[in-house]
């Protein structure tokens, strides 16, 4: 697969302790032995110390209505998602306005929901604010679908923490710059994932969201023979009965779930109540501690595949996050919103004080983040996209290493 394995630290080798894995109980082999192989978990990760500061060199001047945006969920059923990144754009305005005394960069927040049919409404007052000159979002491949028109209208920049549909860079935006590995690179990730757990079938089951459905099209692809089955699911669904009879009729070794975790958690808990003993396996938009709480101890079961890293390695910026997250670690995608919101903070201290100037400095932006290098191509992809795996230990997410 075609993919970056760089990381910012060596990732924890994915060691094989254990063979086979179970996949549903039909009552009569009583085998307590079919455990999924153990991945190692990684404990730390050193931040490069080429990484761009939000902070900059402290000399910065810019006139007093130099305004940054967050477009994304703040409220909303998958919410936390979009706070994880709220909060570290947040931490990254800090740092720079406590920096530069002559140049403090206000920020404005505008709720979407995470909905695509109210997304429309706060991109356009954002876009009618003429001091915002920079937008960090939208978090959702939906939303993000929904107003790229808009934002590219107006000229206003804007990058996304988290919006992987492959097709949101095939729309001729020059305003669109995705801030990690679109879903045909964390598609691929999947199948590799299952194979160090030791599961050869995999059945894939998506919601209707633009997300689920470009995950889950590189997900299949990339299956290949491995697939056991796919089924589709609707967001807001509450009973998964219909589709978990088809799953266990397949009797694969895994399932993955290609949505958000509102969906997610439920599903895998009624998954687990009616027999299963597989492995789940959820996307980016499932790895997220709500999750956990959710789903309860149907989710021991959970691994995660997700282009991010895990921001909580990071000491010296999981000390800094918890200032601004009332005492909470960083999230999935937390490392992604502030080292987007650090590049156009970087561009407005080098002088780039005008949308038509950040949206340049963006598209020839060449430079180490604390998440990966960031270097984008014509289209607005980056160049440099490692995947991460994760799993459930003890009611928590923690880090296997980079998938490789």
């Amino acid at each position: 697969m075609s993919r970056s394995t760089k990381a910012l630290a060596a990732a924890a080798v994915l060691a094989l302790a254990l063979a086979g894995c179970a996949n549903t109980d039909d009552g009569d082999s009583g085998d307590d032995n079919n455990a999924a192989p153990e991945l190692e978990v990684q404990t730390a990760i050193e931040a490069p110390s080429d990484a761009v500061q939000p902070a900059g060199d402290g000399n910065a001047e810019c006139p007093a209505t130099t305004t940054l945006a967050y477009i994304g969920a703040e409220t909303g059923p998958n919410a936390q998602l979009g706070i994880n990144i709220l909060n570290g754009v947040q931490l990254a305005i800090n740092e720079h306005n406590e920096n530069n005394a002559n140049c403090q960069v206000q920020l404005r927040k505008f709720d979407t929901e995470g909905d695509p049919n109210k997304a429309t409404g706060p991109v356009t007052q954002a876009t009618n604010d003429e001091n915002i000159i920079g937008v960090i979002g939208l978090p959702f491949s939906g939303e993000s679908k929904a107003t790229g028109n808009i934002l590219e209208q107006a000229g206003l920049v804007h990058i996304t923490p988290s919006a992987t549909n492959p097709l949101l860079t095939t729309n001729g935006w020059t305003t669109f710059f995705r801030g990690l590995g679109n879903d045909n690179v964390q598609g691929p990730a999947v199948p590799v994932l299952a194979e160090k757990l030791g599961a050869d079938k995999v059945y894939v089951v998506q919601d209707d969201s633009d997300y689920g459905i470009g995950l889950a099209t590189s997900t299949t692809e990339a299956l290949g023979d491995n697939l056991a089955g796919t089924d589709k699911v609707t967001t807001g669904q509450k009973d998964f009965s219909a589709t978990i009879s088809k799953i266990l009729a397949e009797k694969p070794d895994a399932v993955f779930y290609s949505g958000y975790y509102a969906e997610a958690a439920p599903f895998n808990q009624q998954l687990v109540g009616k027999g299963y003993k597989g492995i789940f396996i959820g996307p980016d938009g499932v790895k997220d501690q709500q999750f956990i709480d959710q789903a309860g101890d149907a989710s021991s079961n959970a691994y995660f595949t997700c282009p991010c890293i895990p921001g909580e390695l990071i000491t010296s910026f999981a000390d800094a996050y918890k200032g601004v997250s009332n005492g909470a670690a960083p999230g999935t995608y937390s490392v992604e919103g502030y080292d987007a919101t650090t590049i156009l903070l970087a561009g407005i201290d080098g002088g780039n004080q005008d949308r038509a100037k950040l949206k340049d400095w963006v598209k020839n932006y060449d430079a180490q983040g604390i998440s990966k290098k960031f270097k984008w191509d014509e289209t607005g992809e980056l160049t440099e996209l490692p995947v991460y795996g994760y799993k459930v230990q003890d009611g928590a997410i923690v880090s296997v290493g980079v998938i490789e």
